[in-house]
């Protein structure tokens, strides 16, 4: 098989190169003959004269279809007409894999699916360029989180996804068969990194995987889901846990808008990265604004999808911001590891074009209190023994967060719908593929 030598975005006028690519479209004018090619990078053309490619190549090129995969040996010449204004001149076409004639969608765009035919055909629907910058710009998203934490030096940790408890109590739980005892997919890695506190290993991060057995099948809730979780210790309050959030969010931004730049273009966003600190929202002039554009909502509510998309709006008109902390909820809305003052969590949600991205905040760090607070949740204390035995033996004051990527990503390229930024989203009514 021939071996690639360089994808599509990196010809130059004059060199020969392989591509190893699929086919997107071809045309035939009769005595010049063009295939568009397609590969992780965009699209190449490669363009076949009669009088200046061989017989074999040129009766050939009748014969391929769409979606082939092909190895393409030639040479790069200038047109104004191909795309990149360069084409490749075939010396040499290896065909690797045919495909079938009658294609489940279609990869040009031509002809318009349904997002469940999407999720349907999804190894298919990737190859669209528009979905793969989807992707790449997701990639792009981890690789700077990763980053900014690490220079802030936390330490990166990997949490088990069979726990024994909830995470929160409640219901959005999976129960498994564990051998000889019932055990369930981990919500989150909250207890575990909360845990990590009392080791001495004060800063750490996880690139989580959430399983949560959610009943809403909207356009924004999912059954598994990704996330990045931190826990940081020896904090003051839950402000010192903002500022290392708004300046990951703010990082990730920057890194997108800087170096996926082909991608959004593509997508036709345009990533102004905001300045901090972002704005905060404090939870009674958020139901006040609720409340003077005639919402009914009501003080100790935590906030629906429509409020909050309503509330987005209404920052936006107001401040002309569109990521904004929510602070200041009643405690009574938050879970009960949440530290509070009085009736007022020290908790706060982010908020990014009216969708919550993020929730966090500082811990109760006291195990006497902890145990209150469970059983004032309704919870079994029996049940949380295990995480709470480091509270006993000494716990600083920490906080942190869980930054949703799969809500982060529809926000920032404004996705209709959250499982076109998921590679296999899993829903109530989808297991696969």
């Amino acid at each position: 098989m021939l071996k690639r030598t360089c994808y599509s975005d990196k010809l130059k006028e004059g060199e020969d190169v392989v591509l190893s690519v699929w086919v997107h479209e071809r045309r035939d004018l009769g005595g010049i003959k063009f295939i568009l090619l397609r590969d992780r990078e965009g699209i190449a053309q490669i363009t076949a004269p009669k009088k200046k490619v061989s017989e074999d190549i040129f009766k050939l090129m009748d014969s391929i279809g769409r979606e082939w995969v092909l190895a393409v040996k030639g040479t790069v010449k200038a047109s104004p007409q191909a795309p990149g204004g360069l084409e490749v001149i075939p010396q040499e076409i290896e065909v690797i894999s045919m495909a079938e004639p009658n294609l489940p969608l279609d990869p040009s765009e031509k002809v318009e699916a349904d997002i469940d035919t999407r999720l349907d055909n999804r190894f298919m629907d990737i190859r669209k360029p528009r979905v793969t910058a989807i992707f790449k710009i997701r990639s792009e998203i981890l690789r700077a989180a990763r980053e900014y934490l690490l220079s802030q030096a936390f330490v990166e940790i990997q949490t088990p996804k069979i726990t024994a408890s909830g995470t929160e109590g409640g219901t959005e739980l999976f129960p498994i068969s564990y051998f000889e005892r019932e055990a369930f997919l981990a919500q989150s890695p909250q207890l575990y990194k909360q845990t990590m506190m009392a080791t001495g290993m004060d800063r750490v991060f996880e690139m989580a995987h959430y399983f949560r057995a959610e009943e809403s099948n909207t356009r924004r809730h999912l059954s598994e889901s990704d996330a990045v979780d931190i826990e940081m210790s020896f904090i003051e309050n839950e402000e010192d846990v903002m500022y290392i959030l708004e300046n990951l969010v703010s990082y990730i931004l920057t890194c997108v808008s800087k170096n996926k730049k082909n991608e959004l273009a593509l997508l036709k966003i345009d990533i102004s990265p905001p300045s901090t600190p972002f704005r905060r929202v404090r939870y009674e002039e958020a139901i006040s604004l609720l409340q003077e554009a005639g919402f009914n909502v009501h003080h100790g509510e935590d906030l629906g999808t429509e409020t909050e998309k309503a509330l987005g709006n209404i920052v936006k008109e107001k401040y002309g911001d569109d990521l904004y902390f929510l602070t200041k909820y009643p405690l009574s809305t938050k879970p009960f590891y949440t530290n509070f003052d009085g009736e007022v969590a020290r908790a706060f949600d982010l908020d990014y074009k009216g969708v919550e991205i993020s929730s966090g905040g500082q811990r109760i760090h006291n195990v006497e209190v902890l145990r209150t607070r469970i059983k004032d949740k309704g919870l079994p204390v029996t049940s949380f023994e295990a995480y709470l035995k480091p509270f006993r033996f000494g716990m600083p004051p920490h906080g942190g967060f869980g930054l949703g990527i799969d809500r982060l990503l529809m926000q920032m390229l404004n996705l209709e719908n959250i499982r076109e930024g998921v590679l296999f989203p899993h829903d109530r009514r989808r297991l696969e593929p």
